[in-house]
C-alpha cells in the first residue's frame, strides 16, 4: 500500500539504524522526546528502540488527549450522563477511564446512564436527530487534529436549528503542552527536581502538524535551543527523525526539520485553521493532568455558539479529583518516569483493570508497554 508498505521495509530500517549507531559520538548522550502517543505505540510495535545505541534514549511526552484530561473534567462528564434525558455520546477509549474515586463512564452506563459509543461526532449529530426529545451532548476531546471536525458538527448543528445536542468541549492544543515539557527539562529550571533527564530534541507530532504546520513550533529552537523534527507515524519515519535529530545534536543546531514532507506543510491546513478559529476561542487556564493548569492551552466554544455549549448550557461546577495515589501516569506523562518505574504497572492496573488513563487510551505510554514491550523487557 502506498505510503505504507515503504514506511516498513525492514531492510532500510536496519540501514537508518547503522547510519544512527554511526553518527552517535562517543561520549555524547542523546535525550529525545517524543511528544505524540502515536509515536510511542509505533516505536513499542516495531522494536525501535532495540535497533538504536544505548546512548541514544527515547522518552515518551504526554501527547495522549485522553492521557492528560484530568480526572475532574471526566467526572463532570459521568456526572452530566447520569442527568435525566441526556445522551452522553464519547469516543470508546473515555468510557474505561477512571474518574473520581475509579467511577467510569462504563460504571454509569451499568447504572443506567445513556452512554453511547460513536466513531466520529457526526453519529452524536444523527442520534441529536432521532432524539427531538433528549439532549444530546458529544464529549469531545483531542488535539489539533480533532477539533476541525468539531467545529464543522456545531456549525452544521446551527444551521439545522438542532437545539437539542451540544458539546462538552475539552479540546486543547500542543504548543503550550510542549512549552511546559521544554521549561520542566530546561537546565537550571527548578521546576521538578526528579526532571533530571534534560532533552536534547524532540520528535514533533505528525496528524496536528497536518493542521497547524511546521511554523508554530519555530519557539523550541528560539527559546529553548532545541532541535525539533516532525516526522510521520511509520517506523521509518521515526528512524529517519531520530538521524536526523543527532546530527543537529552533533553540530549544536537548533531548528525545525518536516521529515513528514508528504502530509505536512509550514503554513498547516489553513480551511481546518478558519474553521476552528470561527467556532473556538482560548480558555485563559485549563488543567492539565501531569502538567497542572498551563495558560492559553485549550480552546472554549465561543460565546455566539453558546446554545450548543453544554457548560453553558448545563451546570457543570468544576470538579476537584484526585488521580489513584498508586498511579504514576502524572510523572510518565511528563517524561519522568517510564511505565515500568510504576509500582502498580502491569500487576494492579491493566488494561483490564486500569487505574490511570495512560494504560486505557489507544495512545497511552503505559498501554504501547504493556502491550508490545513487557515480555521483550521480562526478558532482558
Amino acid at each position: 500500500m502506498k505510503y505504507i508498505d515503504e514506511f516498513r521495509d525492514g531492510q532500510v530500517a536496519q540501514g537508518l539504524a547503522a547510519r544512527i549507531r554511526q553518527e552517535v559520538e562517543p561520549g555524547r548522550a542523546y535525550a529525545l522526546m517524543e511528544f505524540c502517543g502515536g509515536h510511542t505505540h509505533a516505536i513499542c510495535r516495531y522494536g525501535i528502540e532495540d535497533l538504536l545505541p544505548d546512548k541514544v534514549r527515547l522518552i515518551h511526552g504526554p501527547g495522549c488527549p485522553v492521557c492528560v484530561l484530568p480526572s475532574g473534567r471526566l467526572q463532570s462528564a459521568i456526572d452530566l450522563a447520569e442527568r435525566d434525558r441526556v445522551i452522553l455520546c464519547s469516543y470508546g477509549d473515555l468510557l474505561r477511564v477512571p474518574g473520581a474515586q475509579g467511577d467510569t463512564l462504563l460504571k454509569a452506563k451499568a447504572r443506567g446512564a445513556e452512554v453511547r459509543m460513536v466513531y466520529s461526532i457526526s453519529d452524536a449529530l444523527d442520534i441529536a436527530r432521532a432524539q427531538p426529545g433528549r439532549q444530546v451532548v458529544f464529549f469531545a476531546i483531542g488535539f489539533e487534529t480533532t477539533t476541525p471536525p468539531t467545529a464543522v458538527v456545531i456549525l452544521q448543528a446551527r444551521r439545522e436549528g438542532l437545539h437539542n445536542f451540544s458539546v462538552y468541549c475539552n479540546h486543547v492544543l500542543t504548543p503550550p503542552a510542549l512549552r511546559a515539557i521544554l521549561a520542566d527539562h530546561r537546565p537550571g529550571s527548578g521546576a521538578d527536581p526528579k526532571a533530571n533527564s534534560l532533552l536534547n530534541g524532540c520528535i514533533g507530532p505528525a496528524h496536528v502538524s497536518t493542521i497547524i504546520g511546521s511554523e508554530p513550533y519555530q519557539f523550541v529552537a528560539a527559546d529553548y535551543r532545541q532541535p525539533l523534527v516532525i516526522a510521520g507515524f511509520e517506523p521509518l519515519d521515526v528512524l529517519q527523525a531520530i538521524l536526523l535529530l543527532i546530527r543537529q545534536i552533533n553540530t549544536g543546531a537548533a531548528k525545525v526539520e518536516n521529515e513528514y514532507t508528504r502530509a505536512v506543510t509550514p503554513e498547516g491546513n489553513r480551511k481546518a485553521q478558519r474553521l476552528m478559529a470561527e467556532v473556538f476561542e482560548l480558555r485563559p487556564r485549563f488543567e492539565w493532568r501531569g502538567l497542572g493548569e498551563l495558560p492559553d492551552s485549550a480552546l472554549a466554544i465561543r460565546p455566539e455558539f453558546a446554545e450548543w455549549d453544554a457548560e453553558r448550557r448545563f451546570t457543570m461546577p468544576p470538579i476537584q479529583a484526585a488521580d489513584h495515589k498508586a498511579c504514576a501516569c502524572a510523572e510518565v506523562l511528563r517524561g519522568i518516569k517510564r511505565p515500568q518505574d510504576c509500582k502498580v504497572f502491569g500487576a494492579a492496573c491493566t488494561p483490564d483493570h486500569p487505574l490511570g488513563s495512560c494504560m486505557v487510551s489507544a495512545e497511552g505510554a503505559c498501554a504501547a508497554h504493556y502491550h508490545y514491550g513487557r515480555f521483550r523487557q521480562a526478558a532482558a
